[in-house]
Protein backbone atom coordinates (compact mmCIF):
# COMPACT_ATOMS: atom_id res chain seq x y z
CA UNK A 1 0.00 0.00 0.00
CA UNK A 2 1.29 3.40 -0.95
CA UNK A 3 0.89 6.10 1.67
CA UNK A 4 1.03 9.65 0.43
CA UNK A 5 3.15 11.88 2.58
CA UNK A 6 1.56 15.15 3.46
CA UNK A 7 3.81 18.11 3.47
CA UNK A 8 3.93 20.61 6.25
CA UNK A 9 2.67 23.38 3.99
CA UNK A 10 -0.50 21.41 3.24
CA UNK A 11 -1.40 20.61 6.84
CA UNK A 12 -0.73 23.96 8.39
CA UNK A 13 -3.19 26.71 7.49
CA UNK A 14 -2.22 30.32 7.89
CA UNK A 15 -3.32 31.75 11.20
CA UNK A 16 -4.95 35.16 11.12
CA UNK A 17 -4.42 37.69 13.82
CA UNK A 18 -7.57 38.20 15.90
CA UNK A 19 -9.43 41.33 14.99
CA UNK A 20 -8.23 41.42 11.34
CA UNK A 21 -10.30 40.36 8.40
CA UNK A 22 -9.57 37.77 5.81
CA UNK A 23 -8.23 38.35 2.38
CA UNK A 24 -11.70 38.94 0.96
CA UNK A 25 -12.40 41.80 3.33
CA UNK A 26 -14.71 39.88 5.68
CA UNK A 27 -14.05 40.30 9.42
CA UNK A 28 -12.84 37.22 11.28
CA UNK A 29 -14.29 36.00 14.55
CA UNK A 30 -12.27 36.40 17.77
CA UNK A 31 -10.37 33.33 18.97
CA UNK A 32 -12.42 30.73 20.82
CA UNK A 33 -12.26 31.10 24.57
CA UNK A 34 -11.25 34.76 24.55
CA UNK A 35 -13.97 37.15 25.74
CA UNK A 36 -14.06 40.79 24.74
CA UNK A 37 -13.08 43.28 27.39
CA UNK A 38 -15.87 44.88 29.41
CA UNK A 39 -16.96 48.46 29.06
CA UNK A 40 -15.12 49.44 32.23
CA UNK A 41 -16.06 51.81 35.01
CA UNK A 42 -15.85 54.84 32.75
CA UNK A 43 -18.36 53.33 30.32
CA UNK A 44 -20.70 52.45 33.17
CA UNK A 45 -20.57 56.02 34.45
CA UNK A 46 -21.39 57.37 31.00
CA UNK A 47 -24.35 55.00 30.68
CA UNK A 48 -25.61 55.98 34.14
CA UNK A 49 -25.35 59.68 33.32
CA UNK A 50 -27.21 59.26 30.03
CA UNK A 51 -29.88 56.80 31.18
CA UNK A 52 -30.28 57.97 34.76
CA UNK A 53 -32.37 61.13 34.22
CA UNK A 54 -34.74 59.43 31.77
CA UNK A 55 -35.06 56.44 34.11
CA UNK A 56 -35.89 58.68 37.07
CA UNK A 57 -38.54 60.54 35.07
CA UNK A 58 -40.05 57.24 33.90
CA UNK A 59 -40.14 55.83 37.43
CA UNK A 60 -41.54 59.04 38.91
CA UNK A 61 -44.22 59.82 36.33
CA UNK A 62 -45.19 56.34 35.04
CA UNK A 63 -44.34 53.50 37.40
CA UNK A 64 -44.96 55.27 40.71
CA UNK A 65 -48.42 56.65 39.74
CA UNK A 66 -49.49 53.18 38.57
CA UNK A 67 -48.34 51.58 41.82
CA UNK A 68 -49.96 54.33 43.89
CA UNK A 69 -53.25 54.00 41.99
CA UNK A 70 -53.23 50.23 42.55
CA UNK A 71 -52.65 50.82 46.26
CA UNK A 72 -55.39 53.44 46.71
CA UNK A 73 -57.79 51.25 44.71
CA UNK A 74 -58.06 48.91 47.70
CA UNK A 75 -59.53 51.66 49.92
CA UNK A 76 -62.56 53.88 50.17
CA UNK A 77 -60.46 57.02 50.06
CA UNK A 78 -61.76 60.60 49.95
CA UNK A 79 -58.61 62.08 48.46
CA UNK A 80 -57.02 63.49 51.61
CA UNK A 81 -55.31 61.95 54.60
CA UNK A 82 -54.04 58.42 54.89
CA UNK A 83 -56.40 55.74 53.53
CA UNK A 84 -57.77 53.63 56.38
CA UNK A 85 -61.02 52.09 55.07
CA UNK A 86 -59.63 48.96 53.43
CA UNK A 87 -62.17 47.26 51.14
CA UNK A 88 -59.94 44.84 49.26
CA UNK A 89 -61.17 43.99 45.78
CA UNK A 90 -64.67 45.43 46.34
CA UNK A 91 -63.99 48.46 44.12
CA UNK A 92 -62.85 46.22 41.28
CA UNK A 93 -65.88 43.96 41.67
CA UNK A 94 -68.18 46.98 41.50
CA UNK A 95 -66.46 48.12 38.31
CA UNK A 96 -66.91 44.75 36.66
CA UNK A 97 -70.60 44.65 37.64
CA UNK A 98 -71.52 48.25 36.83
CA UNK A 99 -73.56 48.54 33.63
CA UNK A 100 -72.42 52.14 33.16
CA UNK A 101 -68.83 50.94 32.93
CA UNK A 102 -69.90 48.25 30.48
CA UNK A 103 -71.50 50.93 28.29
CA UNK A 104 -68.40 53.11 28.48
CA UNK A 105 -66.22 50.13 27.54
CA UNK A 106 -68.51 49.41 24.59
CA UNK A 107 -68.23 53.03 23.46
CA UNK A 108 -64.43 52.79 23.59
CA UNK A 109 -64.51 49.60 21.54
CA UNK A 110 -66.75 51.28 18.97
CA UNK A 111 -64.42 54.29 18.80
CA UNK A 112 -61.42 51.98 18.26
CA UNK A 113 -63.04 50.24 15.29
CA UNK A 114 -64.63 53.38 13.82
CA UNK A 115 -61.36 55.32 14.06
CA UNK A 116 -59.53 52.65 12.09
CA UNK A 117 -62.30 52.36 9.50
CA UNK A 118 -62.85 56.10 9.01
CA UNK A 119 -59.44 57.68 9.51
CA UNK A 120 -57.34 55.02 7.81
CA UNK A 121 -58.83 55.13 4.27
CA UNK A 122 -59.30 58.92 4.32
CA UNK A 123 -55.73 59.54 5.47
CA UNK A 124 -54.32 57.01 3.02
CA UNK A 125 -56.10 58.55 0.01
CA UNK A 126 -55.02 62.05 1.02
CA UNK A 127 -51.44 60.91 1.55
CA UNK A 128 -51.31 59.25 -1.87
CA UNK A 129 -52.67 62.37 -3.54
CA UNK A 130 -50.35 64.71 -1.66
CA UNK A 131 -47.39 62.48 -2.44
CA UNK A 132 -47.71 63.48 -6.10
CA UNK A 133 -46.35 66.74 -7.39
CA UNK A 134 -49.01 69.43 -7.50
CA UNK A 135 -49.32 73.16 -7.12
CA UNK A 136 -49.83 74.31 -3.53
CA UNK A 137 -48.82 70.95 -2.12
CA UNK A 138 -47.10 72.39 0.97
CA UNK A 139 -50.05 74.63 1.82
CA UNK A 140 -52.50 71.73 1.58
CA UNK A 141 -50.32 69.63 3.87
CA UNK A 142 -50.23 72.39 6.45
CA UNK A 143 -53.99 72.92 6.31
CA UNK A 144 -54.61 69.21 6.82
CA UNK A 145 -52.22 69.06 9.76
CA UNK A 146 -53.51 72.23 11.48
CA UNK A 147 -56.46 70.57 13.32
CA UNK A 148 -54.09 68.13 14.99
CA UNK A 149 -52.00 70.87 16.61
CA UNK A 150 -55.02 72.84 17.86
CA UNK A 151 -55.63 72.32 21.57
CA UNK A 152 -58.41 69.92 22.48
CA UNK A 153 -60.12 72.60 24.58
CA UNK A 154 -60.38 74.93 21.59
CA UNK A 155 -61.64 72.10 19.36
CA UNK A 156 -64.20 70.96 21.93
CA UNK A 157 -65.59 74.43 22.63
CA UNK A 158 -65.73 75.33 18.93
CA UNK A 159 -67.55 72.18 17.86
CA UNK A 160 -69.96 72.33 20.81
CA UNK A 161 -70.95 75.85 19.83
CA UNK A 162 -71.49 74.88 16.20
CA UNK A 163 -73.42 71.67 16.92
CA UNK A 164 -75.75 72.73 19.70
CA UNK A 165 -79.49 73.03 19.08
CA UNK A 166 -79.29 76.70 18.12
CA UNK A 167 -75.80 76.43 16.69
CA UNK A 168 -74.25 77.35 13.39
CA UNK A 169 -74.88 74.02 11.66
CA UNK A 170 -78.62 74.00 12.24
CA UNK A 171 -78.73 77.68 11.33
CA UNK A 172 -76.99 76.94 8.03
CA UNK A 173 -79.41 74.12 7.27
CA UNK A 174 -82.35 76.40 7.99
CA UNK A 175 -81.02 79.13 5.69
CA UNK A 176 -80.54 76.57 2.93
CA UNK A 177 -84.14 75.41 3.29
CA UNK A 178 -83.13 72.07 4.80
CA UNK A 179 -84.86 72.43 8.13
CA UNK A 180 -85.89 68.77 8.01
CA UNK A 181 -82.23 67.81 8.46
CA UNK A 182 -81.80 69.76 11.69
CA UNK A 183 -80.82 67.53 14.58
CA UNK A 184 -79.80 67.72 18.19
CA UNK A 185 -76.30 66.60 17.22
CA UNK A 186 -74.97 66.41 20.75
CA UNK A 187 -77.84 65.08 22.86
CA UNK A 188 -79.52 62.60 20.52
CA UNK A 189 -78.22 59.14 21.57
CA UNK A 190 -78.68 57.71 18.08
CA UNK A 191 -76.35 60.19 16.38
CA UNK A 192 -74.17 61.62 19.18
CA UNK A 193 -71.55 58.87 18.86
CA UNK A 194 -71.30 59.54 15.13
CA UNK A 195 -70.92 63.24 15.83
CA UNK A 196 -68.02 62.35 18.08
CA UNK A 197 -66.45 60.25 15.32
CA UNK A 198 -66.68 63.14 12.84
CA UNK A 199 -64.92 65.42 15.31
CA UNK A 200 -62.23 62.81 16.07
CA UNK A 201 -61.64 62.17 12.38
CA UNK A 202 -61.35 65.89 11.64
CA UNK A 203 -58.97 66.31 14.57
CA UNK A 204 -56.59 63.39 14.07
CA UNK A 205 -56.64 62.57 10.36
CA UNK A 206 -53.86 65.11 9.80
CA UNK A 207 -51.49 63.14 12.02
CA UNK A 208 -52.17 59.98 10.02
CA UNK A 209 -51.60 61.82 6.74
CA UNK A 210 -48.21 63.17 7.86
CA UNK A 211 -47.22 59.74 9.15
CA UNK A 212 -48.19 58.07 5.87
CA UNK A 213 -46.37 60.72 3.85
CA UNK A 214 -43.23 60.05 5.86
CA UNK A 215 -43.57 56.35 5.06
CA UNK A 216 -44.14 57.04 1.37
CA UNK A 217 -40.91 59.02 1.19
CA UNK A 218 -39.00 55.83 2.00
CA UNK A 219 -40.42 53.85 -0.94
CA UNK A 220 -38.07 53.94 -3.96
CA UNK A 221 -39.60 55.59 -7.01
CA UNK A 222 -37.80 53.10 -9.25
CA UNK A 223 -40.28 50.39 -8.27
CA UNK A 224 -43.28 52.44 -9.41
CA UNK A 225 -41.49 53.49 -12.60
CA UNK A 226 -40.62 49.89 -13.45
CA UNK A 227 -44.21 48.80 -12.83
CA UNK A 228 -45.53 51.65 -15.00
CA UNK A 229 -43.20 50.60 -17.82
CA UNK A 230 -44.60 47.07 -17.55
CA UNK A 231 -48.10 48.47 -18.10
CA UNK A 232 -49.46 48.69 -14.53
CA UNK A 233 -52.01 51.41 -13.86
CA UNK A 234 -51.66 53.98 -11.08
CA UNK A 235 -54.01 52.19 -8.68
CA UNK A 236 -52.45 48.80 -9.47
CA UNK A 237 -49.09 50.24 -8.48
CA UNK A 238 -50.51 51.58 -5.24
CA UNK A 239 -52.23 48.28 -4.41
CA UNK A 240 -49.41 45.92 -5.39
CA UNK A 241 -46.32 47.96 -4.47
CA UNK A 242 -47.05 51.00 -2.32
CA UNK A 243 -49.42 49.48 0.24
CA UNK A 244 -47.27 46.39 1.01
CA UNK A 245 -44.18 48.57 1.48
CA UNK A 246 -46.20 51.02 3.58
CA UNK A 247 -47.37 48.18 5.83
CA UNK A 248 -45.06 48.92 8.82
CA UNK A 249 -46.20 52.56 8.89
CA UNK A 250 -49.85 51.54 8.70
CA UNK A 251 -49.44 49.09 11.56
CA UNK A 252 -47.69 51.66 13.76
CA UNK A 253 -50.45 54.21 13.08
CA UNK A 254 -53.13 51.63 13.88
CA UNK A 255 -51.39 50.86 17.19
CA UNK A 256 -51.29 54.53 18.17
CA UNK A 257 -54.92 54.98 17.13
CA UNK A 258 -56.08 52.01 19.20
CA UNK A 259 -54.30 53.14 22.36
CA UNK A 260 -55.53 56.72 21.92
CA UNK A 261 -59.12 55.54 21.43
CA UNK A 262 -59.01 53.44 24.60
CA UNK A 263 -57.84 56.45 26.62
CA UNK A 264 -60.07 59.09 24.98
CA UNK A 265 -61.23 61.67 27.51
CA UNK A 266 -60.68 65.34 26.74
CA UNK A 267 -62.95 65.89 23.72
CA UNK A 268 -65.83 63.94 25.26
CA UNK A 269 -65.56 65.68 28.61
CA UNK A 270 -65.31 69.16 27.08
CA UNK A 271 -68.17 68.77 24.60
CA UNK A 272 -70.62 66.61 26.55
CA UNK A 273 -69.57 67.08 30.16
CA UNK A 274 -69.78 64.55 32.95
CA UNK A 275 -73.55 64.08 32.90
CA UNK A 276 -74.60 64.50 29.27
CA UNK A 277 -72.00 62.01 28.04
CA UNK A 278 -73.69 59.06 29.72
CA UNK A 279 -77.19 59.98 28.54
CA UNK A 280 -76.03 60.84 25.00
CA UNK A 281 -74.19 57.56 24.61
CA UNK A 282 -70.68 59.02 24.28
CA UNK A 283 -69.20 58.19 27.68
CA UNK A 284 -65.80 56.51 27.78
CA UNK A 285 -63.86 54.67 30.46
CA UNK A 286 -61.90 57.83 31.24
CA UNK A 287 -65.02 60.01 31.65
CA UNK A 288 -66.55 57.27 33.82
CA UNK A 289 -63.42 57.34 35.98
CA UNK A 290 -63.69 61.09 36.54
CA UNK A 291 -67.46 61.18 37.11
CA UNK A 292 -67.55 58.19 39.48
CA UNK A 293 -64.23 58.93 41.15
CA UNK A 294 -63.21 62.55 41.58
CA UNK A 295 -66.61 64.18 41.04
CA UNK A 296 -68.28 61.66 43.34
CA UNK A 297 -65.67 62.19 46.05
CA UNK A 298 -64.55 58.55 45.97
CA UNK A 299 -60.92 58.76 44.89
CA UNK A 300 -60.26 55.14 45.84
CA UNK A 301 -62.85 53.96 43.35
CA UNK A 302 -61.47 56.33 40.72
CA UNK A 303 -57.99 54.89 41.20
CA UNK A 304 -59.39 51.40 40.78
CA UNK A 305 -60.97 52.44 37.48
CA UNK A 306 -57.64 53.92 36.38
CA UNK A 307 -55.94 50.59 37.10
CA UNK A 308 -58.56 48.73 35.06
CA UNK A 309 -58.06 51.12 32.12
CA UNK A 310 -54.30 50.62 32.39
CA UNK A 311 -54.64 46.84 32.42
CA UNK A 312 -56.99 46.84 29.42
CA UNK A 313 -54.67 49.12 27.44
CA UNK A 314 -51.63 47.05 28.39
CA UNK A 315 -53.26 43.77 27.38
CA UNK A 316 -54.41 45.20 24.05
CA UNK A 317 -50.92 46.64 23.41
CA UNK A 318 -49.19 43.34 24.22
CA UNK A 319 -51.57 41.33 22.03
CA UNK A 320 -51.15 43.78 19.16
CA UNK A 321 -47.38 43.71 19.40
CA UNK A 322 -47.35 39.94 19.70
CA UNK A 323 -49.49 39.21 16.64
CA UNK A 324 -49.21 42.34 14.46
CA UNK A 325 -45.99 44.22 15.17
CA UNK A 326 -43.85 41.17 15.77
CA UNK A 327 -42.57 40.87 12.21
CA UNK A 328 -41.74 44.59 12.13
CA UNK A 329 -39.79 44.61 15.41
CA UNK A 330 -38.25 41.14 15.41
CA UNK A 331 -35.37 42.01 13.11
CA UNK A 332 -34.69 45.31 14.89
CA UNK A 333 -34.59 43.66 18.32
CA UNK A 334 -32.59 40.56 17.44
CA UNK A 335 -30.41 41.95 14.68
CA UNK A 336 -31.62 39.29 12.27
CA UNK A 337 -30.73 35.61 12.24
CA UNK A 338 -27.10 34.74 12.67
CA UNK A 339 -25.40 31.94 10.87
Amino acid sequence: MHVRETSTSETQAPVEVAGHGGGDGTPSLPPVGRRPKGIGWRGRIEIALLVGPALLVFLGFVIFPVVAAAYYGFFNWKGYGAPTDFVGFDNYLIILQDTNFHEALGHNAFIVVASLVLQGPVALVLALLLNRRMRGQSIIRVLIFVPYVIAEVVVGVGWSLMLQQQGALNGLLENLGLSSLEQDWLANPSIAIWTLMVIITWKYVGFAVILFLAGLQGIPEELSEAAAIDGASYWQIQWRITLPLLGPTLRIWAFLSIIGSLQLFDLVYIIWGQYVASTAGTSTMATYMVSEGRNAGNYGYGNAVAVVIFVISLVVALIYQRFVLRRDTQGALTGGKRR
